[in-house]
């Protein structure tokens, strides 16, 4: 029997500067997510600082594992809407492996 993977989940906190164009962003970054089967847990709800600095906007999406995570960012489709994001904020964003569930 297989052992199950850990989730792979993509962590971004973004400033953004231009709204307009984040906006086409987001809608092509939405397209590519789902063609890797990413779950958004977080984007954009109220938040405070507890410690350290923050961004304006935060967001969490789910993969089945960190691989498709992973591919995710770097994927051509991920990587064309990335063209519109980068003009248009300011971003940190990692690529973290979940717990393993067992």
């Amino acid at each position: 029997m297989l052992e199950p993977m850990p989730k792979g989940y993509i962590i971004a906190h973004v400033s953004v500067e231009d709204a307009e164009r984040y906006a086409q962003y987001a809608m092509r970054a939405a397209q590519a997510q789902a063609l890797f089967g990413a779950r958004v847990l977080v984007r954009a709800g109220r938040y405070e600082i507890l410690e350290g600095q923050a961004r304006s906007r935060n967001v969490i999406l789910e993969f089945p594992t960190y691989e498709q995570a992973r591919g995710y960012f770097h994927s051509p489709e991920y990587q064309a809407a990335r063209q519109f994001r980068i003009d248009a904020a300011i971003a940190d964003i990692m690529v973290i492996e979940g717990v393993d569930e067992d």
